[in-house]
């Protein structure tokens, strides 16, 4: 079975598979248009965790996974996981991981995304498993995920890896394929010269609104 990965904006990502569909930090500039069987959120910056656009695509029975600090903002049926903890939902299984700054600062010793403020995702659906970083730097425990078919990491600097630290990260965690996202203002091609000069992994540059087969 093909998993359809496609970028909404930003960090935000529509994940479909096996007849379920899965966002990801959901945000104004994104715009789904189905609806959801499974929303995660990474953290509650409100461009990764936007109520209006998470009251478009829920159904009733549709679980949302976001940190609690989340849970006042979304409303509804809401779990939370923390880094190293695992769900099945449906059949698709989601385990949360660390996700945080070590160099980007918005005073001395304040982090724009301090450690247990956000997770990332890794999400096993029809075999495959996507990894998406949520909002961080290349930290340690990106070497230990395992195996990862396709990585979402963020290259746009300031908040996040810049281009440079997104291609130590991807050549570390050795996906088949990685697409960049919450770009800012970096140039992609850096980061797919970058990654192909050290590595034999797959980059994939999306447009918003594109997406992409995992077979």
């Amino acid at each position: 079975m093909v998993v359809f990965v496609k970028w909404l904006a930003r960090a935000s990502f529509q994940i479909r598979g096996g007849g379920k569909v899965i966002y990801i930090d959901l945000e104004k500039y994104g715009e789904p248009d189905e609806k959801a069987d499974l929303i995660l959120v990474t953290h509650s910056h409100t461009d990764h965790c936007d109520p209006v656009r998470i009251k478009q695509v829920v159904k009733e029975d549709t679980l949302v996974i976001a940190p609690k600090d989340c849970i006042s903002k979304i409303g509804g049926n809401v779990k939370t996981l923390r880094p190293g903890e695992e769900t099945t939902v449906n059949g698709i299984i989601v385990r949360a991981v660390e996700a945080y700054n070590v160099k980007r600062f918005r005073s001395p010793g304040n982090p724009y995304h301090p450690k247990d403020f956000g997770v990332g995702y890794l999400i096993t659906i029809e075999n495959k498993t996507i990894y998406h970083a949520g909002d961080t730097d290349f930290i340690p425990e990106m070497r230990q995920l395992g195996h990862v078919d396709v990585a979402l990491l963020p290259s746009g600097d300031t908040y996040t890896m810049d281009n440079v630290e997104a291609a130590q990260a991807v050549i570390a965690i050795n996906p088949e394929t990685v697409i960049p996202m919450h770009r800012w203002s970096t140039r992609p091609e850096e980061f797919r010269k970058k990654v192909e000069a050290d590595s034999n992994i797959k980059v994939k540059l999306l447009r918003e609104g594109e997406e992409f087969p995992v077979s």
